[in-house]
């Protein structure tokens, strides 16, 4: 799914690194040099003598001529840090072969072969954690996108398309479990070593190889499909783990089911393992048969897993089950059409997780997303297409763009086109180009075929980097009410131009006096500027734009404050409420930041917000998870990204500041709204989950407004909590304030689950998130904590991405943050480097802040840019946010 390397560090050992030679400048590889690979390999076979610190790796490869391609006497097989132990083409030991950096390159004389390669590796060295690799006594592998070379010389690349057969043997004691893709055909035992036989009969890039071999315990279930297929089902973890498993396997059959029914996708073999481990760069990954887990996203009860977990668990298992056909049985050409895959899954995992829960919150919590983390990169140094047309190291471009972007663009296909429609588009899709490495233009050109669509003009959205902006103005005269709507898209990095696109755009126009519409309009604007009419109103309607957010814009409307008061209390579009909601806040915001409000127009907004706050608050036909949704106020950086040039120390000010005042205006219905939801006795099901929701809301509220008040609310709801939803919820409060009730419910917390990573884990970042003045202190310390660690990428996101994401102390006006930041970079990339390379861009942001800030984060930049042997993965990440 996402990997790093480092390339002339084969080991991931930071002393190997500091004697490595570090190229300033990888090479640029651009889309348009694609070529079909010279050579098939339309079989491979695998053979594994498996240790911890020495594993040797057979790898039998029958290879034959690509019609399709220039022909080639030469295969490049693709290396990184191996060590070659021998080499035989059809049978003979071959010396007709050189090395070309770490790739081997064999010349071959006729049209087919079988080349056998002997290879040697060192799993306990690997700390880049892709290849094969060890964690906590176990092995396993991660091969996405470049992680195969790390294993065994082979042609690297999606295109290259084999059936794999394995054979994996090792000490039992070490290794009672051998698992790998596909179904398993044999197995045996010889003396203190066993074995195991895989085969996979669906031809598969490398990169969707897998493999582990450890000491686990497996919760066990079957799946019978909709054409009575029995598929056994298992979820491995380590012994201990098993009781907090059961909610992944639901996920799971879950996630088969409606892929069946949604989207007629049926599962093709016998079997599916899903291993969780604690060591792991992402998520989780597809691989055939074999998904690798985070444990983040496997394990859950309630006494550890908060209610985002439960989701999030189930979101990430849809969506890795959902790559079975949208990545695996369809897979990408070459890693330029990454979001072919990624985009397409990212869209089928939010439509299961929406039907799964709330739709609405869930469509929401799916634009916060896209607006917090890829708006920012379409606005910055790090900005491309869903599709790049370059790029020097692969794992920098596993990014919200591609993923979170792309599936908006298919959304917005799925809009256009109708629900109906759409599912003729993909049956059509996976029909033509299953077992196939397909593009993005394949996807495009199934979608016209299938869902008669003309996406010619609509083709920009995958070459074009940017968000677009529309402006929306109403006017009305006589019964007729006009819309102009005007769409420019900025100039990023290598685009100074851009031509206008496609934008879909669902709208209602309310009246004022009943509160209601005719019913949703869907518009397309595919010019810079066009206007739309609608008759039969004798006043001027208020506008509902871009309901359900139907296009990945962002929207200046020029309304009347008293307009989005009205639509934060009345609009029937759950998502175009929210919108109202935080614009109203957000307009303050800005407007007071930049000075543009004058003390009474201070003090009208904010009456007009605790009003709009007030409706939502008291609204009896809302459910609480919707109304957790109204009541969230926008984030800091969603501000920022308001503005042109951002002080964060003043929005920072400004957003607790309006915090405070809603509280204060608003004390008796949050007390009661607080008061009704811990009557609420602990479930899993959406009363329960909401009631949860904005109990943590009206407290964070509290704090803000009355800290003293709020500290011992926190502390008696830590103490009553028997789950770990509110129980966290109380502790972020608390971890943001001065008082006796913080410190002992922090060290509670710490004894309570020691020994537990994941729950550890929200220790550490609770803290570093926090508003506690001293937040920059408390990591510093965490830092030098005994159960921190470097190589572990769960824990060192916990803290590091957690302070990074917290503007207050983040943005420390001294800089002290940002070197912060610069020195783990500095310190984890020998060691991870694709791990460090995803904190780069919380610096890149300097442009858009002032510049007394803006200085110390380039200063931050250029000094990790000036280190003498950075991996290709931070070089360019650190390059392109210089500029």
């Amino acid at each position: 799914m996402d990997i790093a390397r480092t390339p002339a560090t084969p080991d991931g050992n930071p002393e190997m690194a500091d004697a490595a030679i570090q190229p300033k400048a990888p090479p640029e590889i651009r889309r348009e040099d694609y070529k079909p690979f010279p050579w098939l390999v339309p079989t491979i076979r695998l053979t594994f003598d498996l240790a911890l610190d020495k594993t040797r790796v057979t790898a039998r490869l029958e290879i034959e001529r690509n019609p399709a391609a220039e022909a080639e006497r030469t295969i490049r097989l693709n290396g990184d840090g191996l060590q070659l132990e021998s080499l035989s083409c059809d049978g003979n030991e071959s010396t007709d072969y050189r090395m070309d950096g770490d790739d081997l390159l064999v010349t071959l004389p006729g049209e087919r072969h079988s080349l056998e390669i002997v290879t040697v590796i060192d799993p306990s060295a690997n700390s880049q954690l892709m290849g094969l690799y060890a964690s906590g006594g176990m092995l396993c592998t991660q091969c996405e996108a470049e992680g195969f070379r790390r294993i065994t010389f082979f042609p690297d690349r999606p295109d290259v398309l084999s059936t794999y057969t394995v054979r994996m043997s090792g000490p039992k004691a070490l290794f009672p479990v051998l698992l790998c893709n596909g179904n398993r055909t044999d197995q045996g035992e010889e003396g203190d070593t066993h074995w195991a036989k895989w085969h996979d009969p669906w031809p598969k890039p490398s990169y969707l190889f897998a493999l582990v071999a450890g000491d686990l315990v497996a919760r066990s279930d079957s799946f019978t499909t909709i054409n009575g297929r029995k598929v056994e089902l298992n979820v491995y973890v380590r012994d201990g783990d098993l009781g907090r498993t059961e909610h992944a396997m639901e996920s799971l059959k879950r996630s088969m089911r409606w892929d069946e029914e949604v989207f007629g996708r049926e599962y093709d073999l016998d079997l599916f393992n899903i291993v969780a481990v604690s060591d792991f760069n992402m998520g989780a990954m597809e691989n055939k048969g074999l998904n690798i887990f985070n444990t983040k996203y496997v394990l859950a009860d309630p006494e550890t897993a908060t209610d985002g977990d439960y989701d999030g668990i189930e979101g990430v298992i849809g969506h890795e089950y959902f790559h079975n056909w949208s990545g695996n049985r369809v897979t990408c050409r070459d890693w330029f059409q990454l979001s072919l895959k990624e985009g397409f899954t990212v869209l089928r995992d939010q439509l299961f997780s929406a039907q799964m829960g709330s739709a609405p919150v869930k469509r929401i919590e799916d634009v916060r997303v896209l607006r917090g983390v890829q708006f920012p990169e379409d606005s910055g140094p790090l900005a491309h297409p869903i599709r790049p047309d370059s790029y020097r190291e692969i794992s920098n471009f596993y990014t919200a763009t591609v993923y979170n972007k792309g599936a908006e663009v298919i959304r917005m296909m799925r809009t256009m086109a109708g629900e109906e429609a759409f599912r003729r588009g993909t049956d059509l899709y996976f029909e033509r180009h299953d077992g196939e490495a397909a593009t993005c233009e394949d996807f495009v050109r199934a979608m016209e075929d299938g869902a008669d669509l003309d996406l010619a003009q609509f083709r920009l959205w995958y070459s074009q980097a940017g968000t677009p902006k529309v402006a929306a103005r109403l006017t009305h005269e006589g019964q007729t009410a006009t819309l102009t709507l005007t769409q420019t898209v900025p100039a990023t990095p290598g685009q100074p131009d851009k031509q206008p696109m496609p934008i879909p755009l669902s709208l209602a126009l309310f009246d004022r006096e009943s509160g209601n519409h005719a019913g949703d309009e869907l518009v397309v604007l595919d010019s810079e500027t066009a206007q739309f009419s609608f008759d039969g109103f004798a006043t001027r309607p208020v506008l509902s734009i871009n309901r359900g957010f139907s296009a990945p814009v962002s929207i200046d409307r020029d309304v009347p404050r008293d307009e989005l008061v009205f639509l934060a209390a009345r609009d029937d579009d759950p998502f175009a409420r929210y919108e109202a909601m935080q614009e109203l806040m957000t307009g303050y915001l800005v407007g007071s930041v930049s000075g543009e409000l004058d003390d009474a127009e201070r003090d009208a907004a904010r009456g007009d917000i605790a009003q709009a706050m007030r409706a939502v608050i008291e609204d009896s036909a809302l459910d609480d998870l919707m109304r957790g949704e109204l009541m969230v106020m926008p984030s800091q950086a969603y501000i920022a990204e308001q503005m042109l040039i951002a002080d964060p120390g003043s929005i920072h000010a400004a957003r607790e500041a309006l915090k405070a005042d809603v509280a204060t205006r608003l004390a008796d219905p949050l007390h009661a709204l607080y008061e009704r939801a811990v009557q609420v006795p602990f479930a899993l099901d959406a009363e329960a989950k909401g009631a949860r929701k904005v109990k943590t809301l009206a407290l964070s509220y509290a704090a803000a407004g009355d800290p003293a008040t709020a500290s011992g609310l926190a502390a008696q709801q830590y103490d009553r909590a028997d789950n770990m939803t509110d129980r966290q919820g109380a502790l972020m409060v608390l971890a943001g304030l001065d008082s006796a009730e913080r410190t002992g419910r922090l060290l509670d917390f710490y004894n309570r689950y020691q020994g537990n990573a994941l729950v550890i884990d929200k220790w550490f970042a609770l803290q570093a998130s926090s508003l506690h003045p001293h937040a920059i202190e408390h990591v510093k310390s965490l830092r030098e904590h005994e159960d921190f660690a470097l190589r572990n990428p769960n824990r060192v996101r916990s803290l590091y991405m957690a302070f990074a994401s917290n503007p207050g102390a983040f943005h420390s006006a001294d800089g002290e943050g940002y070197r912060m930041l610069a020195d783990l970079i500095l310190e984890l990339d020998p060691i991870n480097a694709q791990t460090a390379a995803r904190f780069v861009p919380a610096l890149g942001r300097w442009r858009r802040i002032e510049e007394g800030r803006a200085e110390l984060m380039r200063e931050a930049l250029q000094r990790i840019a000036e280190a003498p042997k950075l991996s290709r993965d931070t070089y360019e990440q650190v390059t392109r946010s210089l500029g």
